[in-house]
């Protein structure tokens, strides 16, 4: 997990005209600070308490995607998430996977799915995580990028639809200039996932189990009842906590670490 960010933006990289919501996170940038304060700051103006940004793609030629995210919320909380294999469950993953439209969600809309997805919102909402907006981007490294904005309201009525509504322009740029800044200062220059050398998950470990006896990815998502695209999400996270370029070096590091068996 991406804790701090501090990228600097070269000046000339900048329009003329920047966008006042922008000013403060380009400024930032351009004097190489920690972005945390300032993207704080901006989603606290467009009526939310949490921002998180997360992107799979391939860093570089010659190795599969890994998977990197940014977030203002607590450590704890993402720890959570992670090792509790929420990403396959997440009403936000779900839902922009195939849709590029901005996505509105609250308890009422999202609940009632199935149980477990009932537990991560009850889960989720002591973090103040219990509604918001979340859209999906494209990357020009093939990756898929989310960026969702978070609140504790439990319940977006008639005036927060509108309050967000009347954000949506400002909400969707601001998350296209992190998108274009993440990529600058991280990607392009190589710099590693944070999440390398974190434990790996249980539902992690089963994967690495199962693609060790030879099962494809469709394969792994019928055996453990998931799809077979949350699947590749899990091997996105596995590369990374690994720093492995594919899936047969992954599970050669994790069978010499005795994280799984030969």
């Amino acid at each position: 997990m991406l804790q701090t960010l501090t990228p600097k933006l070269q000046p000339e990289g900048c329009s003329n005209y920047v966008p006042p919501l922008l000013l403060p996170l380009i400024s930032a940038a351009g004097k190489g600070l920690e972005l945390r304060p300032v993207v704080e700051s901006i989603t606290l103006s467009l009526g939310f308490n949490s921002f998180m940004y997360g992107m799979s793609t391939t860093p570089s030629p010659g190795r599969e995607s890994r998977s990197y995210v940014y977030t203002t919320l607590p450590a704890e909380w993402v720890s959570r998430y992670d090792q509790a294999a929420y990403i396959e469950i997440d009403p936000r993953i779900t839902h922009t996977y195939d849709n590029v439209l901005p996505f509105i969600w609250d308890q009422r809309t999202v609940r009632g799915i199935d149980a477990r997805t009932d537990r991560f919102l009850d889960d989720a909402k002591l973090y103040g995580v219990a509604s918001g907006v979340c859209f999906s981007l494209y990357n020009s490294r093939n990756g898929r990028v989310i960026v969702a904005l978070n609140s504790p309201i439990p319940m977006v009525d008639e005036i927060r639809q509108s309050q967000i509504s009347r954000n949506l322009s400002d909400i969707v740029m601001f998350g296209h200039f992190f998108h274009q800044l993440f990529m600058k200062s991280v990607l392009d220059r190589n710099i590693l996932p944070i999440s390398t050398g974190a434990s790996l998950s249980q539902r992690e470990k089963q994967c690495l189990v199962l693609a060790a006896r030879g099962l494809t990815s469709d394969d792994i998502g019928k055996k453990l009842e998931i799809s077979a695209r949350t699947v590749q999400f899990h091997f996105d996270a596995i590369r990374s906590k690994l720093n492995a370029a594919n899936r047969g070096e992954a599970i050669a590091q994790a069978i010499k670490a005795g994280l799984i068996a030969a």
